[in-house]
């Protein structure tokens, strides 16, 4: 199937911004920047997005868009439990970090702190690429507490975003310390103990 070359462009800047956004956050992140690493003249921007704030908000869905599929591949394998699919799912990612050498964490972590309160468009974006992971996160949860792996006397919900606080904090503290130990000890302190039945 042929890609139109619009989208194709389209998909290139969002890559890019991921990629830039990450390693230079919102504000240290100009447009010419983004134009120049896909080769696309400045005035072709607005083919694609009515603003930076728009661009940035279609960049934390497009940056969620593969972990969410990640996370659904894990918890898809007929032949593995829920709790330890989450598990392998929070494994691979350490790994990913770690051969990373910790640098850039998580974009959604780094623009919640960064632009958060001051740009509406982009805070609803945050919202949603959050809800959408915490959602399939407490799916993951739910089966596993069908299954008797997972204990029942707290909601899955409110397992998932205790997952997701305690993982952005770890990944925050993670670039400080420089080593996958806040990582390991938000999983293994969730998914090992408090969450086991």
């Amino acid at each position: 199937m042929i890609i139109p070359k619009k989208q194709l462009n389209k998909e290139n800047l969002l890559s890019h911004g991921v990629q830039l956004l990450m390693q230079q956050g919102y504000h240290g992140t100009g447009l010419k920047e983004i134009l120049d690493a896909v080769q696309i003249p400045k005035g072709s921007f607005y083919n694609y997005f009515s603003s930076k704030e728009s661009f940035a908000a279609e960049v934390i869905q497009h940056y969620i868009a593969p972990f969410i599929g990640q996370l659904d591949n894990h918890l898809q394998k007929p032949d593995i439990d829920a709790l330890t699919a989450l598990k392998n799912y929070f494994n691979e990612l350490i790994v990913e970090l770690e051969k990373a050498q910790f640098k850039g964490g998580c974009l959604l972590g780094n623009l919640m702190g960064e632009i958060g309160d001051t740009s509406a468009l982009c805070q609803k974006s945050l919202q949603l690429a959050v809800g959408r992971y915490r959602d399939l996160l407490a799916t993951g949860l739910k089966k596993a507490q069908m299954e008797g792996s997972v204990r029942v006397d707290k909601s899955a919900d409110d397992m998932a975003d205790l997952l997701v606080n305690t993982w952005q904090g770890a990944l925050l503290r993670m670039k400080i310390e420089q080593s996958a130990e806040p990582l390991k000890q938000c999983c293994h302190d969730l998914l090992d103990d408090y969450f086991k039945d």
